[in-house]
């Protein structure tokens, strides 16, 4: 007799384990323990086999027969259903080890060495969001090149056309990875360029006001109705024009006020060399103040939902949007700005380029080029605060005080 589920809820534990056979050597092995247990018992080559197929209630009887109709097949075929689930189970590891994102871990590991804490987290939120859940799941070497189309495609739909080549690159570091670890024997990512299968973009420069709109924009800072922290970050960017990175990322302990200068370690540079800020008393006077309230931290411009994360590379942004500068105007601007103004005012345009650390450097002048010039640039700085301080006051832009270096 077949049984039922009444037959298998209603059964009670015993002293002794039992079975309730349903049929065709499937049956429910009940131990003293309490546990309901589907087995399978036949034969393959002359030998005894006993195949476990699950749990009650876990495994219902409705799939537990749909299992034991399935190794029925397989046996009926001469193929032993337990050996076969053993080879499943090693193609499915192999599958798991050999899958796009697992050699994409590897190649990560790899790859952030040296690599500042910010880029790497970003690289990674980047393939999740867009690699891992369309290629994530692949075997690596069976992916082709339609794959890679349809994921960029997928992203440039979003409107992220420059994701979608970030992503397309990644995903070519991640097969070169492969190929030279055994992994994949090809690279699809090689076989297409963005512009076969993206809509060409066009590059535009990031937003920035006119010199002579500057004094305004000075004034709106120093009356900004936001946060005093975020207020002295837009001051503190104004008067170094380090990039946005640089400067929420900043620690006190980069900061030397005797010295009146601010190294930033090569880690957090986009060159990867250690940069030099020479400090101007305008910016000394930004940092005291800074000091009163952020000084006990770590960070100089700490988050404002986590005092342990410095803040949001879009604050500055949203300052300047609710300030009425949306699209006139971003933090990356006052160096673009300080740029144009310095080099009008006659200052050498190697001291501009060593500030703004835009230079070009090699392996071996690295680890000196970024105090090269130090006391003109030191100049430079505090002739450019000066230059802030009397346009902020004064309402026009005014010659700088000192002559150009």
């Amino acid at each position: 007799m077949a049984l039922t589920d009444t037959e298998i809820r209603k059964s009670r534990l015993d002293d002794n384990a039992y079975r309730l056979p349903d049929g065709k050597g499937l049956f429910l092995f009940v131990t003293p323990a309490g546990g309901r247990l589907w087995r399978y018992k036949y034969r393959h080559d002359g030998k005894q086999k006993l195949m476990a197929l699950g749990q009650y209630p876990d495994v219902p009887l409705a799939l537990a027969r749909e299992r034991h109709a399935a190794a029925r097949r397989l046996l009926a075929t001469g193929v032993d259903p337990m050996e076969q689930r053993k080879t499943e189970k090693i193609a499915l590891r192999f599958t798991a080890l050999n899958s796009f994102r697992a050699i994409a871990e590897l190649w990560f590991d790899h790859w952030k060495a040296e690599k500042s804490a910010q880029h790497v987290d970003a690289t990674w939120r980047r393939m999740e969001a867009n690699i891992f859940p369309l290629l994530g799941a692949r075997p690596i070497s069976d992916i082709e090149a339609p794959e890679l189309v349809a994921m960029v495609k997928a992203i440039e739909a979003r409107g992220a056309g420059d994701l979608a080549k970030r992503a397309m690159q990644n995903a070519g570091q991640i097969f070169r990875y492969a190929i030279a670890h055994g992994y994949a024997k090809r690279n699809p990512a090689s076989e297409i360029r963005p512009a076969d299968v993206l809509r060409p973009t066009h590059k535009t420069n990031l937003a920035r006001i006119d010199a002579k709109e500057l004094p305004a924009l000075l004034r709106a800072i120093e009356v900004y109705q936001g946060t005093h922290v975020t207020r002295l970050a837009m001051k503190l960017m104004a008067l170094t024009f380090v990039r946005t990175s640089e400067l929420i990322g900043a620690k006190w302990s980069e900061f030397d006020m005797e010295s009146a200068r601010w190294d930033i370690p090569a880690e957090r540079m986009k060159m990867r060399d250690p940069h030099i800020v020479p400090l101007a008393s305008q910016a000394i006077e930004v940092l005291e103040m800074l000091r009163t309230l952020t000084g006990g931290r770590e960070w100089l411009f700490p988050g404002d939902r986590n005092a342990n994360q410095p803040m949001s590379n879009n604050t500055i942004l949203q300052a300047l949007k609710r300030m009425g500068y949306k699209g006139q105007m971003t933090g990356h601007g006052f160096r673009g700005l300080a740029s144009t103004i310095l080099h009008e005012q006659g200052y050498a345009h190697e001291h501009i380029e060593l500030q703004l650390a835009h230079a070009p450097r090699n392996a071996v002048s690295a680890a000196y080029n970024h105090a090269l010039y130090l006391e003109p640039r030191a100049k430079m700085m505090q002739d450019w605060a000066d230059y802030l301080e009397q346009a902020q006051r004064g309402g026009k832009v005014l010659r700088f005080r000192g002559s150009a270096a």
